[in-house]
C-alpha cells in the first residue's frame, strides 16, 4: 500500500503558497511595491511617523494636547488620501478580507478561531 501521507505542515504551505497566488495578494503586493518606490509618499510617511512619535512622547509626559492629536489626524488623513496610499490600504483591507474567510474556514470543523486566540488556556 503506497498511500503518500501529506503533513499538515505540506498542508500549510500549499495553502500559503495558493493564498500567494491570489489576486488580491498580487494586489496587495503591487500596491506596497508601489508604497516603497513612491519617495513623496515615504516622505509622508517620514513625517507622520514623526508627528505620532512626538504626539505619543507628549502623551507619556502628560502634556499631549488636541491642537497635537488634531495634526496626527490630519497627517495620517493626508498621507491616506495619496492615490498610491489609498490603493495600499484597499488592497490591505481586501487581502485581510480574504485572509479572515480562510480563518474561517478553517477554524469551521475545529470550533476554535485560529487567526484570534487559539492558543493559551483561561480565555472566557
Amino acid at each position: 500500500m503506497s498511500v503518500e501521507q501529506v503533513s499538515i505542515e505540506d498542508l500549510g504551505r500549499e495553502l500559503g503558497e495558493r493564498i500567494a497566488e491570489t489576486p488580491e495578494y498580487e494586489r496587495f503586493e503591487e500596491a506596497r511595491a508601489a508604497v516603497q518606490r513612491d519617495e513623496e509618499v515615504q516622505s509622508r510617511i517620514d513625517e507622520f511617523e514623526q508627528l505620532r512619535a512626538e504626539f505619543m512622547q507628549a502623551r507619556q509626559s502628560g502634556q499631549a494636547t488636541n491642537e497635537g492629536l488634531q495634526r496626527v489626524q490630519e497627517a495620517q488623513d493626508e498621507l491616506h488620501a495619496m492615490p498610491v496610499m489609498s490603493e495600499y490600504l484597499d488592497a490591505q483591507d481586501e487581502l485581510e478580507d480574504t485572509l479572515e474567510a480562510v480563518n474561517e474556514a478553517i477554524s469551521e470543523p475545529l470550533a476554535v478561531d485560529f487567526g484570534g486566540e487559539a492558543g493559551g488556556c483561561c480565555q472566557d
